[in-house]
């Protein structure tokens, strides 16, 4: 299950992280300046952190409905009801490890590679 989570956390972190990841990676493909992708980063981040937020939050919420209904048989209101446990654990643990994801990669991964490049 611990597989699972991962899995289904991990694009939406991603998605999440992209207001920062996105000038790292202009750099890294040179496709732009350092000064570029600096200033790409302080609008992205600056203005429009919360729409990148949210759009992961939907990308988690959608993830996992599809791994319920895939994975684990839960396709009807009333499946849900009868299992509802495992639907609140299944969501509280993955949600979890959203956000804990989203802090590591963004804060810790992304800052770094930023640093290392001189964007910020």
């Amino acid at each position: 299950m611990f597989k699972d989570i991962l899995k289904l956390s991990s694009i939406p972190v991603i998605v999440a992280s992209l207001c920062c990841l996105s000038p790292v990676v202009i750099v890294l493909a040179g496709l732009g300046s350092v000064a570029f992708a600096s200033s790409l980063a302080d609008t992205l981040y600056g203005d429009y952190k919360w729409l990148f937020r949210l759009a992961g939050l939907a990308l988690l919420a959608v993830a996992i409905v599809i791994y319920l209904r895939r994975t684990r048989g839960i396709c009807t209101i009333d499946d849900a009801k009868r299992r509802r446990n495992e639907v609140v654990n299944i969501v509280a643990i993955t949600f979890a490890a959203g956000i804990a994801g989203y802090f590591f990669f963004l804060y810790v991964v992304v800052h770094y590679i930023g640093v290392f490049l001189g964007l910020w």
